[in-house]
């Protein structure tokens, strides 16, 4: 069976003779290929390539109700797939835009608890309905058979027959026709790209925007409160103790570089006290906040001797002294704890005059940039 809806030669590859070989290229010249329609040339070229044809089926004629209702079978899974890589997109980058913002925390809201499950359902359900839309295309839109074939060297008999088969190949499987199908499978392509490409994003942001190794919840204004969320007064401490406290902020008890050590120093060691230059009024009265992250590698440092005025890490044994600024007096840390600037409100209550004047926790690499 041959057809005659494509001209001569419209298998592709020229009418140049390649190197001379024996077996076809001797038996079929350029212009005797060239003469051929892409059918013959198809059956030519598996006739060489050494094809058997043990079974063909062939799918459903074209236009016929059966092939219109597999088109349309497969046209619905690719649009599912398109819709729910949509979806995906929709969630992943709506969430803290026009959708609720997403921050895991235990016992969060209903939309942080859902947030993860509804991208890995979105695009599960993407993949899947691909998978069946292609299961489908080649069960129900495809002709099938069964054939064994040989491999040999390649010559231009070769480039211009398998060329020819490819084209075949591209006409049977009905795309050109089926323009509803190839535009579906075109907006799947595109919405599933970007599916897989969108959570990329979150790999090339830049971390540092906006300084945020050097800001904490800290600012001007900002209440201290223990940490059963109350706030605290002068006086509310006993001498010589100490009191983590956290910003009164949302999630400032969940932040990592947010918990500060508030003190309350003796008469004995407000004689001895040598604050840090430039930090001469950071203290209220006989109060004083440091920063609770370690300056070596980020441990809280919660262990204080009122006795010898030092703060201990449990981590790596590095100790501060309080009366000194809180710079390192012994161990592998470097670095004075950070001061946070503290006054007292109108009503009575600690809050911060400001941020950490220098970033929180352990050095990194451009933390001069920072200073």
């Amino acid at each position: 069976m041959t057809t005659t809806e494509h001209g001569p030669g419209s298998a592709g590859g020229d009418n140049t003779s390649g190197p001379h070989h024996s077996g076809p290229d001797a038996e079929h010249s350029p212009q005797q290929l060239a003469a051929m329609d892409r059918t013959e040339l198809d059956r030519l070229g598996a006739r060489y390539d050494g094809v058997e044809v043990l079974h063909v089926e062939p799918a459903a004629p074209p236009g016929s109700p059966l092939e219109k209702k597999n088109t349309r079978q497969v046209t619905l899974w690719f649009a599912l797939a398109a819709l729910f890589a949509v979806a995906f997109l929709v969630i992943y980058a709506g969430s803290g835009w026009f959708l609720p913002s997403w921050e895991w925390e235990i016992g969060g809201s209903t939309w942080s608890a859902i947030y993860t499950p509804l991208l890995g359902a979105t695009m599960g359900a993407s993949l899947i309905c691909i998978g069946v839309g292609l299961v489908l295309y080649v069960k129900k839109l495809l002709p099938h058979e069964t054939a064994v074939q040989d491999k040999h060297d390649g010559s231009h008999f070769d480039r211009v027959t398998t060329g020819a088969t490819l084209m075949s190949s591209l006409e049977n499987s009905g795309l050109p026709r089926r323009k509803v199908l190839l535009g579906t499978i075109g907006v799947m392509g595109a919405a599933f790209g970007a599916m897989l490409i969108a959570p990329l994003g979150g790999l090339i942001k830049n971390p540092n925007t906006g300084n945020l190794l050097a800001t904490t919840p800290w600012a001007e204004g900002v209440r201290l409160l223990r940490e059963d969320g109350t706030p605290i007064r002068p006086g509310d401490q006993q001498v010589g103790s100490l009191e983590t406290v956290f910003p009164a902020v949302e999630g400032g008890n969940r932040a990592a570089d947010a918990a500060v050590m508030l003190i309350r120093l003796r008469p004995d060691q407000m004689d001895t006290l040598v604050p840090a230059e430039g930090r001469e009024d950071f203290g209220y009265g006989d109060y004083i906040a440091y920063s609770k992250i370690c300056t070596h590698a980020g441990c809280p440092v919660s262990l204080y001797e009122q006795e010898t005025s030092r703060i201990l890490c449990p981590c790596h044994q590095s100790q501060f002294d309080v009366t000194q600024g809180a710079k390192p007096v012994f161990g592998p840390a470097t670095r004075s704890l950070p001061q946070l600037p503290i006054t007292v409100d109108d009503e009575g209550y600690f809050r911060a005059r400001g941020d950490f004047p220098e970033p929180v926790g352990p050095s990194f690499w451009n933390i001069g940039r920072l200073d």
